[in-house]
């Protein structure tokens, strides 16, 4: 059986007669039949809202459609690399601004197996070189580690898509990287917030497998199913924060990616809400 297929699953009835017919969302089978899905983005990618940061920065507006659409033309085939990005010194630069202050938060605030494969990382995919890692480097790191491989996207899914591609063990991954006037802040999800937000945590056997496990529930999941199974995503993959050794730590990639967030949810005690 290939590893990277669902086998059977569309063709598995019941043995007695149905009352009634019964329709099934579609859903992939295999890496192939993901190719669709990376082309069908709800926002952000090449356009931006009036409030990003880089709404204004034309320069930068078209930097980011020439990603997008080289993403947006990538083809699953077994065996052949993923697009790579040459990034600018700008780019670069950014990203290793905002790793600096983001491996000195997570050596403080974040759960012990982050911070060991954030160095295994170091070690094996270039992330501390002051340069975007490629997503073919991380793939392959990945893939050896816990099965699971990268895959370009030219924006925000829906939560049925990227949920169905977990089921595969594929994470979409942008490949964009955030405007420079605010390196620290992000309005979406770009290359830092998936490379050392999420790519860390998809290399834990554990944690691989959970998110394995939400992909695999949403294959033909109903509507409803898909918002709670999305909802238990967004609070333990993006937002999860866990007791280690007693002190609150960060395993979810929308903390782990953001100096403020992680430093805000694992403070002791937290801070006060703001008075209304």
């Amino acid at each position: 059986q290939n590893p990277f297929e669902i086998t059977g699953a569309r063709n598995k009835v019941p043995r007695h007669k149905p009352a009634a017919r019964v329709s099934v969302p579609w859903f992939p089978m295999s890496r192939q039949e993901l190719d669709g899905l990376g082309t069908h983005s709800l926002e952000f990618g090449a356009e931006l809202d009036s409030d990003h940061p880089g709404f204004l920065d034309t320069e930068y507006r078209n930097r980011r459609r020439a990603i997008v659409e080289k993403g947006r033309q990538y083809k699953y085939k077994a065996g052949e690399p993923l697009p790579s990005v040459e990034y600018s010194a700008t780019e670069n630069a950014t990203w290793g601004y905002i790793y600096d202050h983001l491996k000195e938060a997570s050596q403080k605030h974040a759960i012990r197996a982050f911070n060991d494969i954030l160095n295994d990382m170091e070690r094996e995919c270039d992330y501390d070189k002051g340069r975007v890692p490629q997503l073919e480097s991380v793939s392959q790191f990945l893939s050896s580690r816990t099965g699971f491989t990268l895959r370009p996207v030219s924006g925000l899914l829906s939560a049925r898509d990227f949920l169905n591609a977990l089921a595969l063990k594929v994470f979409f991954s942008t490949q964009y990287i955030r405007h420079p006037s605010r390196p620290l802040y992000t309005p979406e999800p770009d290359v830092v917030h998936e490379l050392i937000g999420h790519a860390p945590m998809l290399a834990d056997p554990d944690f691989a497998a959970l998110s394995h496990e939400i992909g695999m529930a949403s294959l033909g999941a109903t509507d409803e199913e898909i918002d709670k199974l999305a909802t238990s995503y967004w609070f333990s993959v993006e937002f999860g924060l866990c007791k280690e050794e007693g002190a609150t730590k960060a395993y979810g990639a929308g903390v782990l990616s953001s100096v403020d967030e992680i430093a805000h949810a694992c403070s002791s005690p937290p801070p006060a809400p703001a008075a209304p």
